[in-house]
């Protein structure tokens, strides 16, 4: 297969490069490089997966949300599928700068619903979000369960993704297939996550910030297994035959939680960090932040019963290979 990855240069989107990059696909990657979090780290991220293509591999700078500039930068190419996780990622953020959610997150979307109807596409998989669960009691999360009240803009953007694709499902066929990601750490990840602000506070002896006060409690997924569930999802796209899809949808249209399915104590992870790290934490107890959510945990029958996927990297394996990667990286 060609295929297309907005987000590129992002966490997911550079190691499912790698993985499609492996088994033999082509790809072409799109991003935009903004200034979110150091730009150095998406450029390595980039360098890594062309340098593993061997000619089967290009990257376009371009910002999606630009339709205009999307259009002319994709004309000529040819792809067969589309994997769109570029998006503005973070929830605290959006709280501070709403503005740049409505334009990547929801026009950019759109934007990309219509390369893939106009070019009558094989498949698009999408990044949502355990986000838009928001403050559901009900655990684990699953795909059937409403998602109505969400508790950021950033989860907001996300449920309206979700939408906007079951309309296009409808109204064009258009295989789509949307993924709801749990809190994903591992290698070359995000600088604007827990994961790797815990590792860098702890190594230079600096308090952490710990909200609520400890209890919070998370399903950490290894990047490894978010990529295996985005390719099991590419290689699988939903069938128009009227039946229900995961996630409820009679159309074209499929959702899946992609989680360990493990709810594991935030304080259990700061151990296991501070046992990586060589050193104990300073901790910072402060209250819950707006936005956030005490608990999130995936139910992940849909994805285990339609696609066989299965996550196999415990938090006990994950969290010193993620310590590991960031001394190498960072020469510590």
């Amino acid at each position: 297969m060609r295929v297309l990855i907005t987000g590129a240069a992002g966490f997911i989107g550079a190691e499912l490069a790698m993985r499609l990059l492996a088994r033999g696909d082509e790809v072409i990657g799109v991003d935009n490089f903004n200034d979110y979090y150091q730009a150095s780290l998406k450029f390595d991220r980039r360098d890594r997966w062309l340098a593993a293509g061997e000619g089967r591999a290009k990257c376009l700078t371009l910002d999606f949300a630009d339709h205009d500039q999307l259009e002319r930068a994709l004309e000529g190419e040819h792809f067969d599928r589309v994997v769109h996780l570029g998006a503005q990622a973070g929830v605290r953020y959006s709280i501070e700068n709403p503005r740049a959610y409505a334009q990547s997150n929801l026009v950019g979307h759109l934007n990309m619903l219509e390369i893939a109807r106009h070019r009558q596409l094989e498949h698009m998989v999408y990044a949502s979000s355990s986000s838009v669960y928001g403050g559901n009691d009900k655990l684990p999360f699953a795909v059937e369960d409403r998602v109505d009240h969400p508790l950021s803009l950033y989860a907001a953007t996300k449920k309206a993704d979700e939408l906007m694709s079951e309309t296009y499902a409808h109204l064009y066929r258009l295989p789509l297939t949307g993924l709801r990601f749990f809190t994903v750490y591992g290698p070359w990840g995000r600088p604007d996550m827990m994961m790797w602000i815990f590792t860098r506070k702890i190594l230079a002896g600096e308090p952490i910030p710990v909200f609520n006060h400890g209890e919070m409690f998370r399903d950490f997924t290894f990047i490894d297994d978010i990529v295996t569930g985005v390719v099991a999802s590419l290689d699988n796209p939903p069938f128009d035959n009227g039946e229900a899809k995961a996630g409820g949808s009679v159309k074209p249209h499929a959702l899946y939680n992609i989680g360990n399915h493990r709810s594991e104590h935030l304080m259990k992870v700061i151990g296991l960090l501070e046992d990586a790290c060589g050193r104990k934490a300073e901790i910072d107890m402060q209250p819950m932040q707006k936005g956030d959510v005490e608990r999130t945990f995936a139910d992940i029958d849909a994805i285990r019963g339609d696609l066989g996927y299965e996550p196999t990297t415990s938090i006990e394996a994950g969290v010193p290979a993620f310590v590991q990667w960031f001394r190498n990286y960072h020469k510590i």
